[in-house]
């Protein structure tokens, strides 16, 4: 499968783009683009919404870093 699509430039580095990451509810029921996030490591850019509150800027963990922090 081929995606065309054109995502957004990130307006904090305009270096990378910002690509949309989906999450699963507590229930188990998909929540797509919850994230915004800059491809630009350097950036980190990342735009967020939980439970209608939108925030900016918050650091997105790989689950492999969340759960070694819980340790």
């Amino acid at each position: 499968m081929h995606d065309n699509r054109e995502w957004p430039q990130c307006q904090r580095c305009r270096k990378g783009v910002l690509l949309p990451l989906s999450d699963y509810g507590p229930q188990g029921n998909d929540i797509p683009f919850k994230i915004w996030a800059c491809h630009n490591p350097a950036c980190g850019f990342s735009l967020r919404i939980d439970k209608g509150q939108v925030s900016i800027g918050r650091p997105i963990r790989l689950k492999s870093e969340t759960l070694e922090t819980r340790r």
